[in-house]
């Protein structure tokens, strides 16, 4: 089937023409094209910045989450974007007779001028756990595997006076060839080193409408396609600092810099910036001169941020006091087994050293989150090397765990793509895909206030007056390994620069180095004291600094 909106015109002279504004346009519907065809209750759905009423889906304004630039204490870019408030609504999944992998949507919208409506879809693996939302493409959505069970959201923006409204969606699945995809073999995650800054914002809300608390315990990433519901933990993450203390901690918010950068997958699967390699987010590469060292919407990249970390994970769990280089799993894209656990009212619990009650702590997992499951050991579960739960903490787990002493070696990594490297200044194309006009707010982590956000650089080595940095390895996708910690500058700069610490973005070597305490090791480290900077922008444990306007999205 195809899609049928009442859309709004476009053109500004027929619009002047005729002040009307929208207009119906209707392209039948194929009768005869097989497939499952449902309408989702749309007053069953759940999101932010939609209100559904007997005339259909309305977007809503009061709640929306592109907040003005200017809200709260945030520092403003240099360049402000253009806001473009933005809801979603998350309709029931729906399970099908036959496997699909592509998925059809119509959409019945009035969208006057200035608005948006359409549909993101994703499947539920044969493993368990969901595909990225895949927004559709002229109605289309083509799913990365066949899926038996799908689910819709609706994606409405507004940045013109009057709101779009949806009367009514229709989806078709169409049958594919072959059965259902059968797991494959477990590989470990995604794993990238990733520059890590601080969300802040406490009081705000996030893009799925959560309501950011003191010592908050989420993540962003800079893509709607990985953005977990409010109070769900779909898409989560382990995220593990220098020190080797780690978090697992959902996805919450899109940011920071780029709302379409889905920067852990393939290159040619990237919904933006296709030129850059996997694992290099695109605010890295600006950094670097990609895209004249600005991001999708025209803003001049203050710092090389692949993720933001609420307060609570950046000073209490990973016991960060800048930012700093990070290893992320990007959990939902392996295919080990994943478990949900439970904290019986608590809002994490402790992952300990060693597989017995009283050893310390080395991070925490948020409830909720599904861990991996790699063996058991006694009364616990190791999810990660020198990483344990107590077995009490899963709400189920598979029948045919094996035991520690008995299991394979740790599940191999996944197929490593060429190691990516950040684009020189000199040859950076310009990137595909880049919308037209700006339209977002102000960064995550803008400089502390009193500092100037430092210039974009060719070759942040070159600019310290060193030798070039070095090609960055092959990234790994280790099972709770933590990543190799840059040696600290043996003076601290005055104000933040782009040429101090580890050339941004670029995948760990490999895992564990010198000076990273190795797996399982039971030698204490000291939180924060001793974390190298990075390319840091002074973030510091002061409310109001580090901190920028909560994200939209397109």
């Amino acid at each position: 089937m195809r899609s049928i909106t009442r859309a709004g015109l476009r053109a500004i002279g027929l619009l002047a023409a005729t002040g009307a504004l929208c207009a119906a346009a209707t392209v039948p519907a194929m009768a005869d094209e097989p497939g499952t065809t449902w309408q989702p209750e749309l007053s069953e759905g759940t999101g932010n910045g939609v209100v559904v009423s007997p005339d259909g889906a309305r977007f809503d304004r009061s709640t929306a989450f592109g907040a003005p630039a200017d809200e709260g204490d945030t520092e403003s870019s240099a360049d402000p974007a253009e806001v473009v408030p933005t809801g979603l609504l998350t309709l029931a999944p729906r399970t099908l007779d036959t496997p699909t992998r592509e998925v059809d949507s119509r959409l019945v919208a009035d969208t006057p001028p200035g608005s948006t409506a359409s549909v993101d879809v994703r499947g539920k693996r044969a493993g368990g756990g969901w595909t990225e939302w895949i927004p559709a493409q002229d109605s289309r959505t083509e799913l990365p595997e066949a899926v038996t069970k799908v689910q819709g959201r609706l994606v409405l923006t507004a940045t013109g006076a009057a709101d779009p409204t949806v009367r009514e969606l229709t989806l078709t699945a169409t049958p594919g060839s072959g059965a259902e995809s059968e797991p494959v073999t477990e590989a470990a995650p995604r794993s990238y080193s990733v520059f890590a800054t601080r969300e802040g914002l406490v009081g705000g809300t996030t893009a799925n409408g959560h309501k950011i608390v003191d010592r908050d315990r989420f993540v962003a990433l800079p893509s709607r396609r990985a953005l977990s519901a409010n109070g769900k933990t779909d898409y989560s993450v382990k995220v593990c600092a220098p020190n080797g203390r780690c978090a697992i901690a959902p996805v919450w918010d899109i940011g920071p810099w780029n709302t379409k950068d889905d920067y852990w997958n393939p290159s040619n699967q990237r919904e933006m910036w296709k030129d850059l390699p996997q694992g290099v987010p695109q605010a890295a590469a600006a950094r670097n001169g990609h895209n004249g060292g600005k991001d999708q919407f025209g803003r001049r990249v203050a710092n090389p941020a692949g993720i933001d970390l609420g307060d609570g994970i950046f000073w209490d769990v990973l016991g960060l006091k800048d930012n700093s280089q990070v290893q992320v799993d990007y959990l939902w894209t392996g295919s080990q087994r994943l478990s949900a656990i439970r904290t019986e009212g608590a809002p994490d619990i402790q992952i300990l050293a060693r597989p017995e009650a009283g050893a310390e702590s080395v991070g925490i997992a948020v409830d909720a989150t599904e861990v991996p499951v790699q063996c058991t050991s006694g009364a616990f579960v190791r999810i990660g090397d020198g990483q344990y739960l107590p077995a009490t903490a899963f709400t189920g787990l598979p029948g045919d765990v094996p035991a520690c002493d008995a299991a394979a070696p740790s599940a191999p990594a996944a197929s490593s793509p060429a190691a990516p490297t950040a684009p020189d200044a000199s040859a950076a194309p310009s990137a595909p895909g880049t919308p037209a006009a700006p339209r977002r707010p102000a960064p995550r982590n803008s400089p502390a206030p009193g500092t100037s956000a430092a210039p974009a650089v060719p070759d942040a080595s070159a600019a310290a007056g060193g030798s070039p940095a070095p090609a960055p390895a092959v990234p790994t996708a280790p099972s709770g390994a933590t990543p190799s910690a840059p040696a600290p500058s043996s003076s601290t700069p005055s104000a933040p620069s782009a040429a101090t610490g580890p050339g941004a973005g670029a995948p760990a070597a490999g895992g564990a180095t010198a000076g990273t305490p190795s797996p399982g090791s039971t030698t204490a480290t000291t939180p924060a004291t001793g974390v190298p900077s990075g390319d840091n922008q002074a973030a510091r444990v002061t409310p109001g600094s580090a901190q920028r306007a909560p994200s939209g999205t397109s």
